[in-house]
């Protein structure tokens, strides 16, 4: 079940998991060498793609901006697992 079908705790809960998920991943540095290895294949790639070659530098044009939205998604994650956090100390100081 999606974290937005939730009831609010639950869904606080949800994302305080995911949110430790995502920042152990982003912090992995094998993944982080692998994205920065990735990225700069595709930019050599499309760097030196012939002059008449636009469907070759799309694609590793896209390639790069998917390698680019992952690690947006996954601090996005984090972000909302920060938030999440902060509404539960929030919750438990009200108590």
């Amino acid at each position: 079940m999606s974290a937005e079908k939730l009831a609010p705790d639950a869904r606080r809960t949800a994302d305080l998991a995911r949110h430790a998920r995502a920042e152990e991943l982003l912090g992995n540095e094998l993944l982080q060498e692998a994205f920065a290895a990735l990225e700069a294949r595709y930019l050599e790639e499309w760097r030196v793609t012939q002059f008449r070659d636009t469907d070759a530098r799309e694609r590793l044009w896209q390639a790069v901006n998917v390698l680019r939205k992952v690690k947006d998604h996954l601090a996005q994650i984090v972000s909302d697992g920060r938030l999440a956090q902060k509404e539960i100390d929030e919750m438990i100081a009200k108590r």
